[in-house]
């Protein structure tokens, strides 16, 4: 069995990692790091909660041990790109907890929603790792406010989720800023042919590692259905659940911002601790959220999409789908909020008539079947007919899924419901600086990125 000493990593690094518990790699990391410190660049699948920022931020501790060979430049030599600005603060706050005990290991993260200011002043300093979304680093990159001279290492975190976003060509914009030298880095839920094709715009022969993938059957979830009538029916089912003496702390989710803030107001008003977290939350609303959550200061979070990513709290017993979603692969990463570190979890999805081929999609893409469950006294009306068109899915006689307002299938991809902050809105940009209209930037300056 290996041991993080089998790494022999710096004293300093094997003592934080010490510090947190830590005795045995996961999977992920006794691939990861051996490879990584070799200097290659990597292309790694592999889910969240798997132990994946550990896998490369250690090793980039350890590059950092030793000093730089390029004199007269501040910028980072660690570069960490995300998609979302939780999982910015997640990565840069593991970064820090890794680095405790080495000197003068600095840390910088920046992400739109932030005043500006204060990371100019960050940015103004010696940095040693930049944790940062690619819609604001562009802004101040654009501003001549980051030099990546003595960049040495280059690491795209949630490959595939950026490309989902719209970020593939603020990525390469940022790539091609950085010494060629460097060595890149990309995990990604699954190695999908446009990950594929940017990994051969970034990266040079890179090692593959591929580890778990997005349909992973995350066995130690027990996943349940719940066929319902209604939205009463729903709201009947969820105080029994909620009322579970087993149920810890739970994330139930919802499909609308507007469904979230009132399924949290419904449930504060029937006694239940709970807050809501959506993307029209600002940046500071949402970082103290996320941390009373942490704390246990409350037991149920109401979110969208927005919080599938980027949330790793160990506690979280139960996630409960109170919408199915209409893309599989979010699906997955709903559930993935709970079973963290190999840990025991429950997932409840209420469906309704439909949702019946959302549910056939998921299953199809996890390769896993979704059992139903029934609660005494509060079963379906009427019985489940799987095999007929779900109402308002269904088109013509050949039964093809109706086109979505986006132009593809509803049980295909979509625009995530993040895009206000992170990624692009129709009509041109919003957030991360740059405002909607025809595509102008709020500081004057010509956008490279047309508006859709």
């Amino acid at each position: 069995m290996t041991l993080f000493e089998d790494f022999q990593l710096p004293p300093a690094i094997l003592k934080a990692v010490a510090h947190k518990g830590y005795t045995n790699p996961t999977p992920v990391q006794e691939k990861a790091i051996p490879a990584i410190r070799t200097g290659r660049d990597l292309s790694i699948s592999a889910q969240t909660g798997t132990g994946k920022t550990a896998a490369f931020i250690l090793p980039a501790l350890e590059k950092l041990s030793q000093p730089s060979s390029v004199e007269g430049c501040k910028g980072p030599r660690v570069l960490v790109l995300v998609p979302t600005r939780e999982l910015a603060i997640q990565v840069a706050a593991e970064a820090a907890e890794y680095s405790k005990f080495m000197s003068k290991t600095s840390i910088v993260c920046i992400y739109g929603g932030a005043p500006y200011p204060i990371q100019n002043r960050q940015l103004s300093r010696y940095v040693d790792i930049l944790v940062a979304t690619p819609g604001r680093l562009i802004d101040h990159l654009e501003r001549g406010r980051i030099d990546f001279s003595r960049l040495e290492m280059l690491i795209l975190d949630e490959a595939d989720r950026m490309l989902d976003m719209g970020f593939i060509e603020p990525v390469e914009e940022i790539a091609a800023a950085t010494p060629e030298t460097r060595q890149t880095l990309m995990f990604s839920a699954t190695f999908s042919p446009n990950v594929l094709k940017l990994s051969k715009r970034l990266q040079k022969e890179p090692e593959e590692i591929a580890l778990s993938h997005s349909h992973d059957k995350h066995d130690n979830i027990e996943q349940s259905l719940y066929y319902v009538d209604n939205i009463g029916h729903k709201h009947r089912l969820l105080n029994h659940i909620l009322n579970d003496a087993t149920l810890n702390q739970a994330i139930v989710f919802t499909s609308t911002k507007m469904q979230a803030d009132e399924l949290s107001q419904r449930l504060s008003d029937e006694g239940y601790s709970s807050e809501a977290l959506h993307g029209d939350m600002n940046q500071r609303q949402r970082t103290r959220t996320i941390n009373q959550f942490r704390q246990g200061k409350f037991r149920f979070l109401v979110a969208t999409d927005v919080a599938a990513r980027g949330i790793d709290v160990q506690s979280i017993s139960h996630v409960i789908n109170f919408d199915i979603p209409n893309c599989a692969e979010d699906y997955v990463h709903r559930i993935g909020r709970t079973g963290r570190a190999g840990a025991k979890g429950v997932a409840y999805s209420f469906v309704a008539p439909r949702d019946y081929r959302l549910v056939r999609n998921i299953e199809i893409f996890t390769g896993r079947k979704l059992e139903p469950s029934t609660i005494p006294g509060m079963e379906p009306s009427k019985p489940v007919v799987l095999n007929a068109p779900a109402p308002g899915r269904s088109g013509g006689r050949g039964g093809k899924a109706a086109p979505s307002r986006f132009g593809r299938n509803r049980g295909g991809p979509r625009k995530p419901e993040g895009f206000k902050s992170e990624g692009f809105k129709s009509g041109g940009f919003k957030s991360e600086g740059y405002k909607s209209g025809a595509g102008k930037p709020r500081f004057g300056k010509p956008s490279k990125f047309p508006p859709r």
